[in-house]
């Protein structure tokens, strides 16, 4: 779990929403209108219903309204806020599935994604989940598993950045939850247009693909604060401090695969790798602990996220500052200080986590933590170094477990009329 995450969004004020289209009026023009819905109680009998929208309708200003666009340089769903809900989905090819069934998915996933994105139905079938709903923020994001190339007899074309992660000594992993042919990643501001999306992708699949895991997530909602501000984790931490982020001049270069690459294949260019894990909060255990306790854990403060050695969230930390009695303000084993880029080799990489619980364990205890989903230009630059350093020390080790985890080659977005990956299934 190291450092950084993008702070929520605070895209407006949330709006009432229209809980009926009626006849013959579409999602589209939907988003024309205020949600300026009332809700009336009839004065006969005190009946329950909602008056219709008024004829000089104001524009939609709702979280419900922000629209994030399909065909872009980057896949959409790496750069943007974090969102209020997200799926993580790994597909494994069918039996006898390749190339030819591979490209027609990809396309058939494109397709759906572009029109749930920009607020449409997902087509003749769509299960009207969402149909009352405005784009809500959705993204939809592609990537290619190590055993996606091989199974497409694509070897060739498969990235040395996506040979396997190594073993670290803090993996707990359960290989049934892990890796993956394909993976989608799938984040929106309303619950409802996530699972719409989630649902729409697994009928796509159709026959050419199955699930193999899926795990669901969730942030604080935009809105909830009353300003923009990192978000928190379950362990009640700032989570995403230091965050690289897309306005730093080597941002590019630290998280996307250039152009012109000479260690990536072509059809990796302006696409990113994604490491996923899922990390496992042992929250009885951490919520045990004192606050200067928890605190020392992660090196900064919890209110504010300010760093041990003194001032503000943003205050760069002070790594030699002692305390009275000449012990480091930051302690060495602190999580923070290990994640730092500048004490690993410049390792950058950009966080954009979702918080899970999945119920209560038979013991009683909450199956509950952090979906990690970290993005790079090169793993092996990025996550591996981090990863291993926290496996030599680091004090946040014994209140968390690792799980499942996969990395995934995540190509750059589809320009338009082109679906993504194609120029790795069609090159």
């Amino acid at each position: 779990m190291a450092e950084p995450s993008l702070p929520v969004v605070d895209p407006g004020a949330s709006a009432d929403e229209n809980p009926s289209s009626g006849p013959g009026i579409s999602r589209r023009a939907l988003l024309g209108t205020a949600g300026a819905t009332g809700l009336v109680l009839g004065a006969a009998g005190g009946a329950v219903g909602y008056a219709a929208a008024p004829a000089a309708a104001t524009p939609l200003t709702s979280v419900g309204s922000t629209e994030v666009m399909f065909h872009v340089k980057h896949q959409p769903g790496i750069t943007e806020g974090l969102q209020a809900r997200g799926h993580l989905v790994a597909f494994d090819l069918a039996a006898g599935a390749g190339r030819k069934e591979a490209a027609a998915l990809l396309r058939r996933w494109s397709e759906t994604a572009r029109r749930l994105m920009a607020g449409e139905p997902s087509g003749s079938d769509d299960t009207d989940v969402a149909r009352d709903a405005g784009p809500s923020s959705l993204t939809v994001t592609f990537g290619f598993g190590h055993s996606f190339f091989s199974r497409t007899g694509l070897e060739k074309q498969r990235p040395v950045a996506l040979d396997p992660l190594p073993d670290f000594s803090s993996d707990h992993l359960d290989k049934a939850r892990s890796d993956g042919d394909l993976w989608v990643q799938i984040g929106a501001n309303d619950a409802l247009v996530a699972f719409h999306a989630l649902r729409a992708i697994q009928k796509d699949a159709g026959s050419a693909a199955k699930v193999r895991w899926q795990m669901n997530g969730f942030n604080r909602t935009p809105g909830a604060t009353a300003h923009p501000m990192t978000a928190r984790n379950l362990m009640g931490q700032l989570d995403g401090t230091r965050n690289p982020k897309p306005s730093e001049p080597d941002f590019d270069e630290r998280i996307f695969v250039p152009a012109s690459g000479a260690k990536d294949p072509a059809w990796m260019a302006n696409g990113s790798y994604a490491v996923v894990r899922r990390i496992r909060m042992l929250l009885d255990d951490w919520e045990k602990l004192s606050l200067g306790a928890q605190e020392a854990v992660i090196g900064r403060r919890k209110a504010n996220g300010a760093a041990l050695s003194g001032g503000t969230e943003t205050t760069a930390m002070d790594l030699e500052k002692t305390d009275a009695k000449g012990d480091l303000a930051v302690p060495i084993n602190a999580h923070a200080r290990i994640t730092r880029p500048d004490q690993n080799g410049g390792a950058a990489m950009l966080r954009r986590p979702f918080s899970f619980h999945d119920g209560i364990d038979t013991d009683g205890v909450p199956d509950a933590g952090l979906l990690f989903v970290c993005w790079q230009a090169d793993p092996l630059r990025g996550f591996v170094p981090v990863q291993r350093k926290l496996d030599r020390g680091d004090a946040l080790s014994q209140f968390i477990r690792h799980e499942s985890s996969g990395l995934f080659a995540v190509p750059g977005g589809a320009a338009e009329g082109e679906y993504v990956g194609q120029r790795l299934l069609e090159g």
